[in-house]
């Protein structure tokens, strides 16, 4: 049994150890997009197939039996050309995705959008003080929007793009805790958070701090990338697809 397992996510390093464990041939892919990723176990590949062609090539010429992936909810392009791929070579497809935050405490009371323009449209509309934690690839969105006020952005690694004067940049990585992220909003005087439906506790504490300050909350809906895709929501889950797939 071969899998190539799509990762990037904690879910994902956590199936690679169970698959390990269990003596499965699997390989993980990375992005790359990450300075210092945090590698799973076994044989890991870092970088990007070259679209849906790539994809498929590289899985037929590694003879692989089932494709997981567990990439970032927000990584649309990779889960859809794996489900493309998948498709075309008739190839088993299994999506692990954390559960989303819509149904979380509160949940009701955020304003939700479709995408990270309209989110920055939002924030701009909001408040002079917004925390931006959607990551540096969407930056862009909020540069127009944000330009002139004093925005602060936390992400991994620095942005891509040149950003705006005001804006000060945090580089960290999570998991975080409620008593930092209470610290981080009441020390900027952030008035208004902007985020995107990542799910998972990691950086849920930042969603709990919002709503302790009573600062809105602005959040970026999931695609329907994966729709149609048998879904799980944990590494023990899709464990137990792998097995079965043998």
């Amino acid at each position: 049994m071969r899998v190539l397992l799509l990762g990037g996510t904690s879910e994902a390093r956590e199936l690679a150890v169970l698959l390990v464990e269990a003596g499965v041939d699997v390989v993980s892919s990375l992005a790359g997009r990450v300075e210092r990723p945090r590698l799973p176990a076994g044989p890991v590949r870092i970088g990007g197939f070259g679209g849906v062609s790539g994809l498929s090539d590289w899985l037929v010429s590694h003879r692989m039996d089932a494709v997981v992936d567990a990439t970032h909810p927000f990584a649309e392009g990779m889960s859809a050309n794996a489900l493309a791929a998948c498709s075309s070579l008739g190839l088993p497809l299994l999506r692990l995705a954390r559960p989303g935050w819509s149904d979380a405490p509160g949940a009701d009371g955020w304003t939700w959008v479709d995408d990270h323009a309209a989110a920055a449209a939002t924030a701009a509309s909001s408040g002079q003080r917004p925390f931006l934690t959607v990551g540096r690839q969407p930056l862009e969105h909020f540069v127009s929007p944000l330009a002139a006020v004093r925005a602060v952005v936390r992400v991994v690694d620095p942005p891509e793009i040149e950003v705006p004067s005001p804006w000060e940049v945090y580089l960290d990585r999570g998991p975080y805790d409620l008593a930092g992220e209470l610290s981080m909003m009441a020390e900027h005087g952030i008035d208004v958070l902007v985020t995107k439906d990542s799910g998972g506790r990691y950086t849920w504490p930042k969603m709990a701090a919002a709503d302790q300050l009573g600062v809105p909350i602005v959040v970026v809906r999931r695609s329907g990338a994966t729709d149609g895709v048998e879904t799980v929501p944990d590494a023990a889950a899709a464990a137990a697809w792998v097995r079965r797939q043998g």
